[in-house]
């Protein structure tokens, strides 16, 4: 149960007062890193507000239901929730973090939601982003934990979900090097609906009391799309060439990547690499890193053809994964060389491409574990190895589709987050399905 405003305030740990006065005090910084992310393409300039908490777009009326992804990866999973929401009556107000997420949002929101960016985690900004959306709903996203944010939803009293929530070891032992504060962030939370058990009991670990475990609303995501006659098209100009794909790679990763088509190259002279990064943004520095090697680059921004003498083929777009993923037999998902944590898995496995990951999958450590177990994917422990395992599959037709078909095989066996998640919020959702049959059958009448 939500506690009043003044229990809240006696009972706020010393380090979170002071977390929350420091964020007061950084209000000069933040304009100051906006201005820098910006330089960079990590912030609209003309959006700003929006990152202080002031809004663009008019409030709805009726009751909102407000969702906080940070990111694609995020976006993403919970699209089909939003889209289900909208179709039984909801007004939903989708905020994000980073740009590739709002770009994301705005092919892909159904009509009638709202994007916004989220403010930075600061308490005057979250006041004045939650004063003019008074949400009667709000969700956040696997492990969206923002302290400023918490507080203020709790003082509130608006109810509060931790949505597809998901939280490593390491994040679980952070958090309880400083038990009061962890203990009182967490218990802002009215519910959390865990991805796994392990999940679960992390949570459960830090103060969290209302839990359950529908499952992860990423395997009920459909196919990521791809334009046909485009991959026709694209299938054509690569003919009958060995095709490898090195998707959502990271500074750093390119390197590992570039030094393995290399040693590949000297088995497949005509291997066509296809390299998509994290973020399209850094296109320009992916393509002076092949060229510098003396390799043929063609951007796929460019709209130019792939020819037989093209070596690599630079994926530089935003929503077209389900593409890459069919252009390509053999998948090296990035992320999972350095600390990003890994990429969801579950996208490349409906596309049916087999899959290789480096041993960094903190984001999704039970999917992958079970992926590896089950051998509808390979583990590649060191950068080093990369060519020899991507190496085998390509050797392997049969065995890139035994593995892709194992991949599909648990995708399917875990849908049914989105069912049990829906049933799990209707106490907090209300009769709007109700509202949108009555207004139906008003339509029908007249």
């Amino acid at each position: 149960m939500n506690l009043s405003a003044g229990q809240m305030a006696e009972q706020r740990p010393l380090l979170l007062r002071l977390y929350r006065g420091l964020a007061r005090l950084a209000a000069p910084l933040f304009s100051l890193l906006f201005w820098l992310r910006s330089r960079s393409g990590k912030e609209l300039v003309a959006r700003k507000g929006e990152r202080f908490g002031k809004p663009v777009s008019t409030r709805p009326e009726g009751k909102l239901v407000w969702i906080h992804a940070a990111s694609v990866g995020e976006t993403t999973s919970i699209l089909p929730l939003i889209t289900l929401l909208v179709e039984e009556g909801h007004k939903v107000l989708l905020t994000t973090v980073t740009v590739t997420a709002s770009e994301l949002a705005e092919k892909r929101l159904p009509h009638g939601a709202i994007h916004q960016f989220a403010p930075y985690d600061a308490p005057a900004h979250w006041a004045r982003f939650l004063d003019h959306w008074s949400p009667d709903l709000a969700m956040v996203v696997e492990s969206e934990i923002w302290p400023c944010l918490f507080v203020e939803m709790n003082v509130r009293k608006t109810p509060f979900v931790l949505l597809n929530g998901r939280l490593s070891d390491s994040s679980r032992n952070n958090w309880a090097r400083i038990p009061a504060t962890s203990r009182y962030v967490f218990r802002c939370l009215d519910l959390v609906l865990a991805q796994s058990q392990p999940d679960a009991n992390r949570f459960a670990d830090l103060g969290c009391t209302e839990i359950e475990v529908p499952g992860n609303l990423k395997f009920d995501a459909p196919e990521p799309a791809a334009d046909e006659a485009e991959l026709a098209r694209l299938k054509s100009q690569i003919g009958d060439r060995a095709v490898w794909l090195a998707a959502l790679t990271h500074p750093g990763e390119d390197e590992i990547v570039l030094d393995a088509y290399d040693r590949l190259r000297q088995d497949y002279p005509d291997l066509l690499l296809v390299m998509v990064p994290r973020h399209p943004a850094r296109a320009p520095d992916i393509q002076d890193l092949a060229t510098g090697r003396g390799l043929s680059l063609v951007r796929r921004s460019a709209d130019l053809e792939i020819e037989p003498a093209t070596q690599v083929y630079l994926g530089d777009t935003l929503g077209e994964m389900g593409l890459y993923y069919r252009l390509a037999p053999v998948t090296f998902l990035g992320g999972s060389f350095n600390d990003a944590g890994g990429h969801n898995p579950l996208e490349a496995a409906l596309a049916g491409s087999a899959l290789v990951s480096g041993p960094n999958v903190a984001n999704a450590r039970a999917v992958y574990k079970d992926f590896w177990n089950s051998g509808a994917a390979l583990r590649v422990a060191e950068p080093a190895d990369l060519a020899e395992r991507v190496g085998l599959l390509l050797q392997a037709p049969e065995e890139v589709r035994v593995q892709a078909d194992k991949a599909r095989a648990l995708v399917e066996a875990g849908r049914g987050a989105l069912a049990k998640t829906r049933e799990l919020l209707q106490p907090y959702l209300g009769d709007a399905r109700n509202v949108r049959s009555a207004e139906a059958e008003d339509e029908q009448i007249s």
